[in-house]
């Protein structure tokens, strides 16, 4: 057995054992049982019902995956309500002294809180969907092309753009984000003009959208930075646009390359790197199926993209299906991020809703959306886990499971009054029976109630409040932290 290897960023481990690289991306052959169908669920949304579960056990890998991927379009879901500061910017560049600052605080103060209802949206959509896997890439290009602004339409308007091209092409999106206004004031590309090149976007291009550290030079980002020259941002209608006069049309040389460049070609000559497929590849697996890939692997699923000319939804079938996927180094191999561990919950539970309190609880747990940290996101991985964090992941559950909320849960209604079947289901829903024997068996005197009045004989309200204990416990187990 290999020796597990440390990695660079966030103390990430790569699961033990050995990669057969030869079979590795070979469509998976095997039955989809309850087990590896909420694997799937989990890995390519937010886990599922007990009824989902059961339902895609009964399909075969290909299937399940088909029926993932080529999603229906979603258009029609409900919008969220936003702030809009437009009709404000004429009146403010008007004011001056403390009615200017009075205005300006008005309006942080509204995109404050449309942020918050965005977030909650987000969530339930996130529950709701008929296509999770267009949500869940939605949240991961989120975390790559990593923006915070406070104007609340801009990062609607951005979080729309990463839905649209959850599953299309990598090369598209990274054109029309690096043109989007969340992405262009977040980096500064608004000011960057010829006579003064800002090079903030140029280089977090190279360095964290596209090819990583090493793969270019400090000449390959001042001149990436000239040919992004001209972008400028209207604040009056929130849009991008280009001004020539601003540009620098002389002359560049970038990778290698040389011509009178643009941004546009800038981001044409990356993906022609063989190194953009990599890294791209990279990414893809660390999140959807281990951390720290093995490099022969990440060489497959990069010829993958190339082969496909960088549509995504043809190589994240693949990845589904793999015998890689499917296989025991990659099941549980992931930290669940606050945000899978919010509406994993309430999809486990089968609950319709997300609460407000779903937000802030995200928040304790470490993850807001729509404010990353930073412009390289969340390290996630083990970093979910700490002492505080795993404190608010029990809070968070133990509110979940009070009577009120087990009350709206279909399933629990119907849970069995036998201790030990009792326990059954409830593991079987949580962490598909993945509990050690001393968690099992504390979990079944839990329900036997150690002494206590049998579930039978329990008042409705006591006997929630039993289950509620034993829900609770399963949802503290190692199992349920992992993705």
């Amino acid at each position: 057995m290999a020796a597990q290897t440390r990695v660079d960023f966030g103390g990430i481990l790569r699961p033990s054992g050995q990669l057969d690289s030869a079979t590795a991306l070979q469509p998976f052959r095997g039955a989809l049982d309850e087990r590896l169908a909420a694997h799937l669920l989990r890995r390519a949304g937010f886990g599922g019902t007990p009824d989902e579960i059961r339902r895609y056990a009964s399909m075969s890998a290909g299937d399940a995956v088909e029926s993932l991927v080529r999603f229906t379009s979603s258009s029609a879901a409900a919008q969220p309500t936003l702030f809009d500061r437009r009709p404000y910017m004429r009146e403010l560049a008007s004011l001056e002294g403390n009615e200017k600052k009075q205005l300006q605080n008005r309006l942080v103060h509204g995109d404050v809180l449309a942020l918050e209802d965005l977030r909650l949206w987000w969530l339930n959509r996130m529950l709701t969907t008929q296509a999770p896997l267009q949500e869940k890439l939605t949240l991961f290009w989120h975390g790559h092309f990593t923006t915070y602004i406070n104007f609340s339409s801009m990062m609607y308007g951005q979080n729309q753009l990463f839905r649209q091209y959850a599953l299309g092409n990598v090369r598209a999106l990274a054109h029309a984000v690096s043109k989007d206004p969340a992405m262009v004031l977040y980096l500064n590309n608004n000011s960057n003009v010829a006579k003064h090149p800002n090079e903030n976007y140029a280089r977090e291009l190279m360095e964290l959208f596209t090819l990583g550290v090493g793969h270019y030079t400090e000449d390959d980002v001042r001149e990436a930075a000239r040919a992004w020259t001209g972008l400028r941002f209207d604040r009056f209608t929130e849009t991008v646009w280009f001004g020539e006069a601003q540009h620098d049309d002389g002359t560049k040389t970038f990778l290698g390359h040389t011509g009178n460049f643009t941004g546009d070609d800038v981001v044409d000559i990356i993906f022609d790197q063989p190194q953009c497929a990599r890294f791209f590849a990279n990414s893809l697996l660390s999140y959807f199926v281990y951390n720290d890939p093995e490099p022969e692997l990440i060489d497959g699923v990069a010829a993958l993209l190339r082969k496909h000319q960088f549509e995504l939804a043809p190589v994240m079938s693949a990845i589904f299906r793999s015998n890689l996927f499917y296989g025991d180094r990659a099941y549980r191999a992931l930290v669940k991020s606050p945000t899978e561990f919010v509406v994993g919950t309430y999809k486990a539970l089968g609950l319709p809703q997300i609460e407000t309190s779903a937000v802030a609880a995200s928040k304790q747990m470490g993850q807001t959306l729509l404010q990353p940290p930073n412009v390289a996101g969340w390290p996630g991985g083990a970093n979910w886990i700490t002492s505080a964090t795993m404190i608010a992941r029990q809070n968070f559950a133990v509110r979940m499971v009070n009577s009120q909320t087990l009350a709206a849960s279909s399933w629990l209604q119907q849970i069995p009054m036998q201790p030990a079947q009792a326990a059954h289901e409830i593991l079987s829903a949580i962490v598909q029976q993945d509990a050690a024997p001393a968690s099992r068996f504390q979990l079944e005197g839990v329900m036997a109630g150690s002494g206590t009045a049998s579930l039978k004989s329990l008042s409705p309200e006591n006997l929630q409040q039993r289950i509620g204990q034993a829900v609770a416990l399963a949802m503290a187990m190692p199992a349920y932290q992992l993705n």
